[in-house]
């Protein structure tokens, strides 16, 4: 059965009901399979993002989008074609690919093996990548421990601790800022190198996170900006985090006046001028491409690189050879 629906915005009196519920009440009250097929054919977005849960709550001003088609997983979302960079039994490195999150959604943390197989997360790959390598059961290993993450549509290194003292040590380097991570990213305009630091709050006053210049406000963010190449119209940038805010390089850029090619949420300014996004960006232009931390419990540091992904490197080079992007 063929099922159309526009967009719509979760309206007060649908705040707090599951997907599932609102949806068969718009559609006119279909079958509750029907519904749940939809939900697990992939044809259901909450903002940007493909939902798979249909008994997730659902807020109010969320946007939901029933797609006409369903939105397939990215290709390298499969335990046996994500790269694995390092493993040994305290930290695993991984390449993540972009349109995956890297941990769950808090509703889907009780789902089956088999539900998280039609939508699986980066820590799901790489427990199952670990799993294929050690030749062992997923279900006997040690769960992987979070610390740090990176925003769906953003492509690159990932570490996760596997022991307890990996999570501890870890965790440590990453507040006294001693973890190395640095960006690409592309950007409109021209800019120059510099150092982007201010305090940065949940709301700024519009919805978004954001800077603050209230004394004693948010929590500090730090960001090394220095210019790799410039295009006609755009920037090629390397952003080397100093802290790790949410968001931090995309608010940073963005309130710079030069937000990042793709973003769809900063694209607006503080004072509600939206950015128009010309350059084509296939998604998010936002990739980690550096790693390095003193391992955990050896004491050696470990470095990584990790080149642009063929969808951003297609992009850069369309805008280097002036093709790429509206003159």
């Amino acid at each position: 059965m063929s099922f159309t629906l526009a967009p719509f915005t979760v309206s007060p009196q649908e705040t707090g009901f599951t997907l599932a519920k609102v949806l068969r009440a718009r559609l006119g009250g279909p079958s509750w399979n029907d519904v749940r097929k939809l939900v697990v054919a992939r044809r259901v977005k909450i903002g940007d993002a493909v939902c798979s849960d249909e008994a997730r709550r659902l807020k109010e001003g969320e946007v939901v989008v029933l797609l006409e088609h369903p939105k397939p997983l990215p290709r390298t979302a499969h335990p046996e074609r994500l790269v694995v960079r390092h493993l040994d039994e305290h930290v695993v490195v991984v390449e993540k690919p972009a349109g995956v999150n890297t941990v769950r959604h808090p509703a889907e943390l009780e789902w089956s093996e088999q539900r998280r197989e039609l939508d699986p997360t980066l820590e799901d790959l790489t427990q199952w990548a670990v799993a294929h390598q050690l030749a062992r059961p997923a279900r006997e290993l040690a769960r992987l421990r979070i610390v740090h993450r990176l925003d769906k549509e953003t492509s690159g290194l990932v570490v996760f601790a596997r022991s307890v003292l990996a999570e501890r040590e870890l965790g440590l380097q990453f507040r006294k800022h001693t973890v190395v991570r640095r960006y690409l990213t592309v950007v409109p305009g021209i800019l120059s190198a510099q150092t982007i630091r201010s305090n940065l709050v949940a709301d700024r006053g519009d919805g978004r996170r954001g800077s603050t210049k209230l004394p004693d406000v948010g929590k500090e963010a730090v960001t090394h900006v220095a210019v790799e190449e410039r295009f006609t119209g755009y920037t090629l940038l390397s952003c080397r985090l100093e802290t790790g805010r949410t968001h931090q390089i995309r608010i940073h850029l963005s309130e710079a006046g030069h937000p990042v090619c793709g973003d769809k949420v900063y694209a607006k300014r503080p004072g509600g001028d939206v950015v128009e996004d010309r350059s084509g960006a296939p998604r998010l232009a936002l990739h980690a491409t550096e790693l390095g931390f003193e391992h955990p419990a050896g004491g050696e540091h470990l470095h990584w690189s990790m080149p642009l992904p063929g969808d951003l490197q297609k992009f850069v080079d369309g805008l280097r050879t002036g093709r790429g992007a509206p003159k």
